[in-house]
């Protein structure tokens, strides 16, 4: 299976994940998205398996320095990809996607059934 983490190393999900897959022996190649950088093509294949709203974390510190006219801009996948393509921490992390799909944040209980043949 073809596995691919994408996130930033400092952010603690993404060293969870990073820890949890390379502890149950999972073959994976790290994409960190600050150094190596995002194109619309990336984004756009998330968002046809993964809904804006997930992807996009309102939550997080640069969601918050944006201004309030590009936040409220943000109203469906495509105003969200733009703002993500601009700022790509403003990216819920870590992003998995393998041959089964795409999934947006860790958690062992998430990973473990898609790894579990592993």
């Amino acid at each position: 299976m073809q596995t691919t983490l994408y996130g930033i190393p400092n952010c603690d999900t993404v060293k969870k994940a990073r820890v949890w897959l390379e502890s149950h022996g999972v073959t994976y190649t790290f994409h960190d998205f600050k150094k190596a950088g995002l194109d619309q093509a990336t984004i756009n294949s998330w968002l046809r398996s993964v809904d804006w709203t997930l992807l996009l974390n309102r939550k997080g510190t640069t969601w918050r320095w944006l201004d309030e006219a590009t936040k409220a801009a943000v109203v469906d996948a495509a105003s969200a990809s733009a703002v993500m393509l601009g700022a790509t921490s403003v990216i819920k992390r870590p992003v998995l996607v393998t041959d089964a799909g795409v999934l947006v944040g860790f958690s062992a209980e998430t990973y473990q059934p898609l790894f579990a043949s592993k």
